[in-house]
């Protein structure tokens, strides 16, 4: 049996129909970010200018509180037109907060404790900016007593004397594994000031703080260093290599450390006992302990912002000699 055709009425009907449908049907515009992203169809390199990196130029990682300006500045080469900027996790690059124009180099913080990378965008692509971490603290208000989240950390000593005696510390980050190499400067990944070189299995700190004074001072010292190698024109392989025996410390880990001040700066983020190889021997001496001490005084006289404490242990009771050092404004010296 053969289909019956339709009338013609109908079929002019229907064609009028989707004639008007192809005409007033506008597909959504899509919106800004919507992953997957494009790296590579922005036309725009950026990198993080020296001015960002510190005076050393070598500071990896910078730190801030949350919702709060921070300043950014950036080289830009090709189309740097209509960019807006937006934070992504370091972990795993997902976007987080508002979109914001890029006007200048002061940007905005995002709100939550974290490590970030800061991305460029424009029509729905973006670039991200390597070279220079942003790590969003906690503030310590919100440390309760001596916990901070459920997590013991101690009493520091301008609480104890009612918060107007001393310094406390301006935040805290988490310490996720996935952070412990991150670098914060040219010479220093986080783990290498939160788990002490002599026990290279002891698990990290929940929390911790680090001042980037105290990473700009160390490597504005092994520049010093190279300088002074170099001058002595010994011919020593490959540069001076730095190890940290112990960077930051709650002040609950702090009591447990024989020998640490009461109100040890290490607390506070901007301190670091280091042991700095020069000639690759991997060995570190008295000859080079005192290198290094005069490197410090030097890195001092040039940058007093930098000004802080030295100590020289050389005592026969360590393994071998180590040096102090802290920034923590005021010129201090001791041995031990």
């Amino acid at each position: 049996m053969k289909g019956r055709r339709a009338p013609f009425g109908t079929i002019a009907l229907a064609v009028l129909a989707a004639t008007a449908f192809v005409t007033v049907y506008r597909p959504p515009q899509q919106p800004l970010l919507r992953p997957p992203f494009d790296s590579t169809a922005i036309r725009l390199n950026a990198r993080p200018a020296t001015a960002a990196l510190g005076v050393s130029g070598a500071v990896r990682m910078r730190f801030v509180l949350p919702e709060k300006q921070v300043d950014f500045p950036l080289e830009l080469t090709g189309d740097s037109g209509r960019v807006a900027y937006q934070w992504v996790r370091v972990a795993d690059t997902v976007p987080v907060g508002i979109v914001r124009p890029l006007n200048g180099n002061s940007l905005a913080s995002p709100e939550l404790p974290g490590f970030y990378k800061l991305a460029l965008l424009r029509e729905g692509r973006r670039r991200i900016v390597d070279g220079l971490t942003v790590t969003v603290l906690i503030p310590f208000g919100e440390k309760e007593g001596a916990t901070l989240h459920g997590v013991r950390l101690g009493t520091w000593a301008g609480e104890r004397r009612g918060g107007g005696g001393g310094d406390l510390p301006v935040g805290f980050f988490p310490v996720p594994e996935v952070a412990l190499t991150l670098p914060v400067s040219a010479h220093l990944q986080v783990r290498d000031l939160l788990i002490p070189s002599d026990t290279p299995e002891e698990a990290p700190p929940s929390f911790a703080t680090l001042d980037d004074r105290l990473l700009d001072k160390l490597e504005l010292v092994m520049t010093e260093l190279q300088r002074m190698v170099s001058e002595e024109g010994r011919g020593v392989d490959g540069a001076p290599s730095l190890l940290v025996n112990s960077g930051f410390r709650a002040p609950v880990y702090n009591r447990t450390v024989s020998g640490a001040a009461n109100d040890s700066r290490h607390q506070y983020g901007d301190a670091a006992d280091v042991r700095i190889d020069l000639n690759g021997d991997g060995r570190f001496t008295l000859d080079e302990a005192r290198k290094v001490a005069r490197a410090v005084e030097a890195v001092e006289r040039a940058h007093p912002e930098f000004i802080g404490g030295l100590g020289l242990y050389t005592s026969r009771r360590y393994r071998s000699p180590y040096v102090h050092i802290d920034a923590r404004g005021k010129r201090v010296r001791w041995t031990g």
